[in-house]
Formats: C-alpha cells, sequence, structure tokens
C-alpha cells in the first residue's frame, strides 16, 4: 500500500506539474502534436545510437567499480544496468536505485557490498561530472549573446558548479574518511544513544564501508574518464533531440549541455515525480528560458524529448529484464 500511494502521488505531482507549467506557457495539445511531428526518423534513430552507447559506457563504469574476482561479464552488466535504469527512471523518488544492488547479487551473486560500493561511487561520479560540465556551460554561455541575465550570475553559478564537482569526485574518491567524521560527531555529541541516531551511525558506516570498498586498487580513478564519456553522450543526446524537435539553430552543443542541465539535475536527485514527468520539464523549461528561448517552444520540446527518453529506457530496460533471464549466471557463484 505504501508503494502504490507513493505512485499515485507521485502521478499526481507529475500532472499537476505538467499541467501549471502548460498554463503558464500558453501550450496547448496541439504545439506538442506538433513538435513531434519535426523529429524525423533519421534524427531519432541517431539520437538512439547515442543512447545505446551511453548504456554500454555506463555498464562498462558498473563493472569496472566491481573488484576483479567478483565482477561479472559485460553482456551480464549491461542487461543488469538497463534494467536497473529502467527502474530508476520510472520509479519515483528514487526508489529503484538499490535495485542494481539486487540484481548483481541475485543473477551474478556479486556481494551486496560490492554492489553498493559500485552504484554510490558511479552517482557521486556522475554528480562530479554534471556539475564539472555545468560550470564550463555557464562560463562559455554567459559571455555570449543568448544569456539572458547578469554577466555575473554565468560567473557565479560556474563557480558555485566548479566548487561542487571537487566536493562530489573527493567523496567518490576519500568518502569514507568524510562519513568517519560524521559518524565521529554523532557519536561525540551522543546521538547514538538515540533509536534514530544509531540507524544513522549504522548506516553511515555502511556507507563509509562500501565508499572504501570501490576505492580500493584505484578503480575510482579509472572510471573517471568514462563518467566524462557517459556524460558527453547524455549532452550530444539532448542536443539532437532538442534541435530535432524545433529548438533554434543557435543551439549548439554547449547551449544545449547548458540548456538540459537543469532537467538532468532533477532526475539524478530524488525529488522527481512519477518517471521525472514535470520535474524534468520545469528544469528544461529554466535551462533554455535563459538562453532566451520562449516558454512555449521550451515546454513543447521538452516534453517531445522527455517522451523519446522514457520510450528509449522502456525498450532498453524491458530487453535488459529479458537478457537478465537469458544469460547464463557464472560458473562459481560469488561469496557474499
Amino acid at each position: 500500500m505504501k508503494a502504490l500511494a507513493r505512485i499515485l502521488l507521485s502521478t499526481a505531482v507529475a500532472v499537476f506539474l505538467l499541467g501549471a507549467l502548460a498554463v503558464w506557457g500558453g501550450v496547448d495539445a496541439g504545439e506538442i502534436v506538433a513538435a513531434s511531428e519535426r523529429l524525423s526518423p533519421a534524427t531519432y534513430l541517431l539520437a538512439l545510437g547515442v543512447h545505446l552507447g551511453i548504456h554500454a559506457v555506463r555498464a562498462a563504469r558498473f563493472r569496472l567499480l566491481i573488484p576483479p574476482a567478483q565482477r561479472p561479464s559485460f553482456a551480464a552488466m549491461l542487461a543488469i544496468s538497463s534494467a536497473h535504469n529502467l527502474a530508476v527512471y520510472v520509479l519515483p523518488a528514487k526508489t529503484g536505485e538499490g535495485a542494481l544492488v539486487v540484481y548483481l547479487r541475485t543473477h551474478c551473486g556479486v556481494s551486496a557490498k560490492a554492489g553498493l560500493a559500485s552504484l554510490l561511487v558511479s552517482r557521486l561520479l556522475d554528480l562530479a561530472t554534471l556539475c564539472a560540465a555545468l560550470a564550463a556551460a555557464c562560463l562559455y554561455v554567459s559571455s555570449t549573446d543568448l544569456w539572458q541575465a547578469e554577466r555575473w550570475v554565468g560567473a557565479a553559478l560556474g563557480a558555485s558548479f566548479l566548487v561542487l564537482a571537487a566536493l562530489f569526485y573527493a567523496l567518490a574518491s576519500r568518502g569514507q574518511v568524510l562519513v568517519a567524521v560524521f559518524a565521529w560527531l554523532v557519536c561525540a555529541v551522543r546521538a547514538d544513544r538515540a533509536s534514530l541516531g544509531r540507524r544513522l551511525l549504522s548506516h553511515s558506516l555502511e556507507v563509509g564501508d562500501a565508499l572504501r570498498f570501490a576505492a580500493e586498487d584505484g578503480r575510482v580513478l579509472r572510471a573517471l574518464p568514462l563518467s566524462l564519456l557517459v556524460w558527453a553522450g547524455v549532452f550530444v543526446f539532448y542536443a539532437i533531440l532538442a534541435r530535432g524537435f524545433g529548438l533554434p539553430a543557435e543551439i549548439g552543443l554547449a547551449e544545449a549541455a547548458f540548456g538540459s542541465s537543469l532537467a538532468v539535475l532533477t532526475n539524478l536527485l530524488p525529488v522527481n515525480a512519477l518517471a521525472g514527468f514535470g520535474t524534468q520539464e520545469a528544469g528544461w523549461v529554466l535551462g533554455f528560458g535563459l538562453l532566451g528561448v520562449s516558454r512555449e517552444l521550451s515546454f513543447s520540446t521538452g516534453v517531445g524529448v522527455h517522451v523519446v527518453q522514457l520510450f528509449n529506457t522502456c525498450l532498453t530496460g524491458l530487453l535488459g529484464h529479458l537478457a537478465m533471464g537469458a544469460l547464463p549466471r557464472p560458473a562459481a557463484e560469488k561469496a557474499p
């Protein structure tokens, strides 16, 4: 019942946000249909190819962050990663994130600690790379004529995102140190005597252990180039679809990276509604609005891009689930 209530609530939030954005932007269903008709089959197939490439590189990164003794085959990791991505994207408030740990344990015998470590570090590297890309995009875009705010706003945003990128990378590579400090503070103020404090302490120690585990043998540093490749693909994917759905010709890769960045950020954080509808469009409208794109065009293209992204995610997720059942398990089961 709790899961059903979350789904119903997130669906209601999505419907409300989409309705509010449509009214605010003065967009009707006809404009959304007209935007969808602009997307040619060739453009869609190109975007699909990029999307499949992103899945392959993301799977390679998950696999790299798992110790060699427990590392599944690339085919198995690709199937599990695709199925996991569907759970994350469709379920509200990131409740599908833990599916990766479960899938790895049940289908490949990967220990819960190794699976959690791979998941945590991957997400921290995602945030670090996204913030670094945002910093570069802010600094560049704010120097062009497309920028609709004060120049210092772009510089301040760029500097802020650069700091966040360094922080998230530090958490990915040395996060166990910060977790240990947090655990010490919990004990120092004697919060561990309360049930909430004990739970926080237990979870923090588990997270710290997982981060320490992932940092062994320099795996985090070796995963960084794969993260850069993943996010380069993400922004190329958005740029192809943004142009395909009718955004103006002056929107290039850097502009698409900036404009779509807030939409991406809301899908990374545990605040999105069902399948990210409403929250992703809000970020898309805000990001491209700062580049002078009208609310009507931003909203209609944002919905179109979101629908294509959801379709691709469902397609690859379904194939991933089918492949998980068809692929043979390793000859020797990994011990937890």
